[in-house]
């Protein structure tokens, strides 16, 4: 029997629809736009707001914040690939048990490492542990940012670094390893944030006192089953190496994951063999659509190889050397430059491709949308003037 095939065109689609990017298939709440794409990428601050607003009508900057410290129905989690991103609340104690312990497992060895180089202790792993106790202790008390903790907690002075005369090599301080070994551990969370919304300035807690009930971390082969379902449910097709990227694991762990929810082989066009959930579906053909998408955004991040969405020749215009996306601007499916804002926070097109009158008329359109989304915001992009430079306004 022949293996059912999955054209770039039907993958194309499934963005379309599946992710919420056309408009008539726009969601309207932040934990639907959550749960849809799985996870959010919350390394940079605005990424959360600024995905939301892509796919979702009527929703306010306001109204993600007020998901994220009121409702609490979406959480902010360190976890594959030591990223930082927003999760379904119950989709935490599989990150926890898996892609979360794993990260935590190889910072407890770098910051027990970092803490005997530079002198601070003898024993990295002893200090690490005794950091953590008065962490969470003082937390017991009530929620804190990382300076007041320093301020208060002689467990977490000390700074590392700045030794040389490299530019990057600059003195840190140690109390946010602590606070992100804790983190990655689920013990405590990031809950209010201090600064505007586009800013990352977290005041931490206990898991405890953020979400009252905490359940336990799911085991490790469960919690990586629960991750791939939803890349599956969310990006597939796509390949076992596509999986592993996503998932900052291993080979073995994806293979096991697979098995264990029985996903299907498919072909792809590229030649290669995806996979996607026993119960997928086909969407069929989508209209038309345009979308401006922001840095880290997780559609652009699904996946390893990106080509049925992206031109190669785009890649160093549009990534940076680690292949972290800055902003991007989509015609039917595809990558076709990127956007930026001017010093009013006037949304502006910044195109790679030229695409037919009604392509760049829906680009226009999305541009305006996301000014007036913005209200004069500047949300800023470190990818911004790279992506002036290489690309071209139309």
């Amino acid at each position: 029997m022949a293996r059912r095939r999955i054209s770039d065109s039907e993958r194309r689609s499934r963005i379309a629809v599946r992710h919420a990017l056309a408009p008539a298939h726009r969601l309207a709440g932040v934990d639907a736009v959550t749960r849809a794409m799985t996870v959010l990428h919350a390394t940079e601050a605005a990424t959360v707001h600024l995905a939301v607003a892509a796919r979702a009508e009527g929703i306010t900057p306001e109204d993600v914040d007020s998901e994220l410290y009121d409702a609490r129905s979406v959480v902010k989690q360190l976890a594959m690939r030591r990223t930082l991103f927003v999760f379904p609340r119950d989709l935490l104690p599989a990150a926890w048990g898996s892609a979360s312990a794993r990260v935590a497992a190889s910072e407890r060895k770098r910051i027990a490492k970092a803490i005997v180089g530079a002198g601070i202790a003898p024993d990295g792993d002893a200090w690490l542990d005794a950091a953590r106790e008065a962490t969470l202790v003082r937390l017991a008390a009530g929620p804190a940012t990382a300076a007041e903790l320093r301020t208060e907690l002689p467990e977490l002075a000390g700074m590392v670094g700045g030794t040389t005369d490299k530019p990057y090599d600059r003195p840190v301080p140690v109390a946010p390893w602590v606070l992100t070994h804790l983190g990655l551990e689920g013990q405590v969370l990031r809950g209010r944030n201090a600064g505007h919304w586009r800013l990352n300035k977290p005041t931490w807690t206990t898991a405890e006192d953020w979400l009252g009930v905490v359940e336990p971390p799911l085991d490790e082969a469960a919690g990586y089953a629960a991750l791939v379902r939803g890349w599956l449910t969310t990006f597939g097709p796509g390949t076992a190496a596509d999986i592993q990227w996503w998932l900052g694991s291993t080979k073995t762990a994806v293979t096991r994951a697979l098995a264990d929810l029985g996903a299907v082989e498919v072909d792809l066009d590229d030649g290669s063999t995806g996979w996607v959930h026993p119960h997928d579906s086909d969407v069929g053909p989508v209209e038309p659509w345009a979308a401006l998408l922001p840095t880290l955004d997780p559609t652009v991040m699904g996946w390893k190889s990106r080509g049925f969405y992206l031109d190669p020749a785009h890649v160093p215009h549009l990534f940076d050397t680690n292949g972290n996306a800055g902003t991007t601007a989509w015609w039917d499916g595809r990558i076709v430059g990127c956007w930026v804002q001017d010093e009013e926070g006037v949304v502006r097109l910044s195109l790679l491709e030229d695409v037919e009158p009604d392509g760049l008329a829906a680009l226009e359109h999305e541009a305006h949308r996301l000014t007036a989304w913005l209200e004069g915001t500047v949300v800023g992009t470190v990818y911004s003037s790279r992506q002036m430079k290489h690309a071209r306004l139309p």
